[in-house]
């Protein structure tokens, strides 16, 4: 069973991202504040949950939170900054999100910068103990996975509707047959040969 809350605040969100292993596209992070008596029979890590399954909480989770919260960090920023930096920050937009301030914050995994003064907690493995986490976690996958999904008809021949921008055996082939393009992290290592010395 999932709890409620971590603190003794009302006004508690939860915030986790997803993408952070992807070879291309955005990491996407959520933040959910969700009302003391919510309830939902399948709720839970977003991994842990079909497609189907999260798909059909995402509007649940839309509708009866107090405030959700979507932020997209792009692969150039991912770059730029990199992936733990790109996952933070977008935790933080996705905080700005929120229609209301919340009181206190716990964050999926073991890594956070303070966000303007509010009392925080990492939580490793948040996403499976806590229900606003786990409602966070399946905002920013399906977000994240619906982009995907719409990049991938642009560039079919990687699959992205499939295997997400994850690096899957296919994923790598197709980056081999076809190169990288604009949505692959240029700082990733995309082909496991890349580290490779000729010779």
């Amino acid at each position: 069973m999932l709890k409620p809350n971590y603190s003794e605040f009302s006004l508690e969100a939860g915030t986790e991202e997803a993408g952070r292993g992807c070879l291309c596209g955005p990491v996407v992070a959520a933040a959910v504040i969700l009302p003391k008596d919510f309830i939902h029979p399948f709720l839970n890590d977003s991994k842990q949950l079909s497609e189907k399954r999260r798909e059909e909480l995402r509007p649940f989770i839309e509708e009866n939170a107090i405030a959700f919260g979507v932020s997209f960090v792009w692969q150039d920023e991912v770059d730029e900054i990199n992936v733990l930096q790109a996952s933070i920050t977008g935790m933080h937009r996705s905080i700005d999100a929120l229609k209301i301030i919340p009181e206190f914050i716990i964050v999926d995994g073991n890594k956070f910068r303070d966000y303007n003064e509010i009392p925080h907690q990492t939580i490793v493995k948040g996403d499976a103990k806590y229900l606003s986490i786990a409602a966070a976690s399946v905002l920013a996958k399906t977000y994240r996975d619906e982009y995907m999904a719409k990049i991938h008809q642009e560039f079919p021949m990687y699959n992205w509707k499939k295997n997400k921008g994850y690096p899957t055996k296919e994923h790598r082939n197709a980056i081999r047959e076809f190169g990288a393009n604009i949505h692959h992290r240029k700082t990733f290592r995309l082909l496991p040969e890349q580290l490779k010395l000729k010779g």
